[in-house]
């Protein structure tokens, strides 16, 4: 009977060194697991912050200091961004979350603290992090075009303004030494009569001048206020010609007073040179100005613009009638001038009109050069015509294509927040659905791409409304990253419900009827609040009594449920804590338990024993975390093994 005794007791022991060495290995290996899945998580949310903050200065830099070609080259980065940037840490950032659930979870499930991140890596911290670059890339391609178009404005206003310079400097040359010409004092008084005749011709001149004079000065301006980079060439130039001209009416009202003290005013003044004076200067003031006009860089944004230029052009074409009338009148008081020096023999040089610089030659190119642009301004028109019929077609393209995706998006994202909320049947079963939703809604994604393909061809024609459609292609991408988001969010949470059900042995109809209850109170779908959550505890019949005991009750539950302090309680946290208290779990008690079975009931263990009981890789890393033994009495390479078991469970 004590040989039988002696053997069951020998055999009782081993068991229970089994059973010991079985459970510690569960433990490490769950403990190294989680350790790896903590590394994986830091190094992705530090990966994932370092690229936020490298971009957010960039997107929130709005800065008006550059130049057209930089603001185009800064455009072509900003589609770059977009399309090859930022998708895959769209993907990084599902993944940061997906890995913290399930972090949190698996601890839970193991009876482990909770994972709190280091300062700064929470994902709230990567949730804002994330929503301010958001923040600062709202608007920036908008504002980026805008900024495009102010430069390009700039850059017409800047030749414009040049352009203008150059007609009223060839018009000024030499005005300033003729006026201050003393050639009167050695007239006779023919001479002198002429001279007094061909100032008026000048001042008739001059006054028609006054309004390109007056356009320079606004053009100037307008530059300014806009802020042209390179302004100061531009103000020395506009203030050279208004200096110029206000000496020009000082010389002109002085010459004028000086030919008007003239004795005698000529009487042979032949009144056909004082004609063709007066009427060749406004016209050729007119052909300026035309030519000006029909040079004029056709820049319009909308169908409404090019009708108005079209309209305009018409208008001015239905005036060239008269103007050809005009013309046929100068050239005739020509002739009749060529004719009347010829037939009466006078000296030829009188043929040179003494009250204008201007001559019928000059006339005579310059309405050349204007019945000649006409042409070309009417092929510009109608070019610019067709761009703007073809912007239309984009957006009637963009239309049909948004009004199609857009609602199908919407479907889409109803579909899973509908499996999401319940009756799906088997959690198996709705990941099942919900994968091939999410293998269609990628299958989908060239749909999403033509869409971009067409709204970057609007954008590079400057088309920014559209009004066939509600779905603008922000809205479109927003609705696209959400429903991916919460695809991806949805099965996390279904393979974490079958984590807990496997773990602690819940059915799915409890499961369902605690989803139930949990999406009842959670209205805004972003997780109960300490308030919501006591309700819903009272719903599926916990106690919490009113008063300081409830609130204390209240406390101790969100200590579990939500151990991070972020405000609200996802439904895995509350369906682990409804399971928790009837599951079978590791503690520490078991854990110091185990270790001691396996040292034969001493309070450490060598390293022998480790390697012994336990698997070569569990037992290296039991010795590298267990502390040395300080027990008297220890042998060498003896370890601590109730320091380290309480480490595990460790806050």
């Amino acid at each position: 009977m004590t040989y039988v005794s002696c053997y069951y007791h020998y055999f009782s022991g081993m068991r229970k060194a089994e059973t010991a060495a079985n459970r510690i290995c569960r433990v490490l290996k769950v403990n190294q697991e989680n350790e790896k899945m903590m590394e994986d998580y830091e190094n992705l949310a530090s990966d994932l912050l370092a690229w936020i903050n490298r971009w957010m200065p960039w997107l929130a830099n709005r800065s008006t200091d550059d130049t057209l070609r930089q603001a185009q080259q800064k455009l072509e980065d900003y589609r770059n961004y977009r399309r090859s940037e930022k998708p895959p840490r769209i993907e990084d950032k599902g993944r940061l979350e997906t890995l913290f659930n399930t972090l949190q979870t698996r601890l839970r499930l193991s009876n482990r603290p909770a994972f709190c991140p280091r300062d700064g890596h929470l994902v709230k911290d990567i949730n804002a992090a994330w929503a301010g670059l958001e923040d600062s890339e709202k608007g920036f391609e908008e504002w980026l075009l805008s900024e495009i178009m102010r430069l390009e404005r700039l850059e017409h206003l800047a030749e414009k303004f040049r352009r203008k310079c150059a007609l009223h400097e060839e018009w000024a040359h030499g005005k300033e030494d003729a006026l201050r010409s003393n050639d009167w004092r050695s007239c006779g008084l023919y001479k002198i009569k002429a001279l007094r005749k061909r100032h008026e011709a000048f001042e008739s001149d001059l006054g028609a001048h006054q309004d390109r004079v007056e356009q320079i000065a606004a053009i100037a301006r307008e530059l300014n206020n806009l802020r042209y980079p390179d302004i100061g060439p531009i103000n020395a130039r506009c203030q050279a010609i208004c200096s110029q001209w206000d000496r020009l009416g000082q010389l002109s009202s002085k010459r004028r007073e000086t030919l008007e003290d003239a004795e005698r005013i000529a009487e042979r003044l032949d009144s056909l040179y004082l004609d063709f004076a007066k009427r060749a200067a406004p016209f050729n003031n007119w052909l300026d100005g035309a030519r000006e006009d029909l040079a004029d860089l056709v820049i319009v944004h909308e169908m409404r613009e090019i009708e108005e230029l079209v309209s305009a052009h018409d208008q001015f074409k239905s005036t060239l009638g008269d103007a050809d009338r005009e013309f046929s009148s100068i050239n005739q008081i020509e002739h009749e001038v060529e004719h009347l020096v010829t037939s009466h023999g006078l000296d030829r040089e009188l043929l040179r009109n003494p009250y204008t610089d201007l001559s019928a030659s000059d006339i005579r190119r310059k309405w050349g050069e204007v019945q000649s642009s006409v042409p070309r301004r009417d092929s510009q028109l109608q070019s610019e015509l067709k761009r703007q019929q073809n912007n239309e077609r984009l957006r009637t393209i963009f239309a049909e294509k948004a009004n199609q995706v857009g609602p199908w998006l919407e479907r889409e994202l109803e579909q899973v927040l509908a499996i999401g909320l319940g009756g799906r049947g088997r959690l198996e079963d709705a990941i099942q659905q919900l994968r091939s939703i999410q293998r269609n809604v990628l299958g989908y994604k060239s749909n999403l791409d033509e869409l971009e393909r067409i709204h970057q061809e609007m954008q590079e024609n400057f088309v920014f409304e559209n009004r066939k459609s509600r779905y603008s292609m922000e809205s479109l991408r927003v609705g696209w990253e959400t429903l991916l988001t919460s695809i991806n969010k949805t099965i996390n949470e279904f393979e974490n419900q079958v984590l807990l059900r496997d773990s602690k042995g819940i059915s799915e109809e409890q499961i369902a009827e605690f989803r139930a209850s949990f999406s009842h109170f959670d209205k805004e779908r972003a997780g109960l609040d300490p308030e919501q959550l006591r309700a819903c505890l009272i719903s599926v019949g916990y106690t919490i009594r009113p008063g300081r005991e409830g609130d204390a009750e209240l406390h101790r539950v969100l200590a579990h449920v939500d151990p991070n302090r972020m405000g609200r309680v996802p439904f895995e946290a509350f369906l682990d804590f409804m399971t928790k208290e009837n599951s079978d779990q590791d503690t520490v008690e078991q854990m110091i338990d185990s270790f001691r079975i396996l040292a034969s009931g001493k309070t450490f263990i060598t390293a022998e024993e480790l390697e012994r009981e336990l698997p070569r890789d569990q037992a290296a890393y039991c010795m590298a975390r267990m502390a040395p033994s300080r027990e008297p009495g220890a042998p060498p390479r003896s370890f601590d093994y109730v320091t380290f078991s309480r480490s595990l469970y460790s806050q």
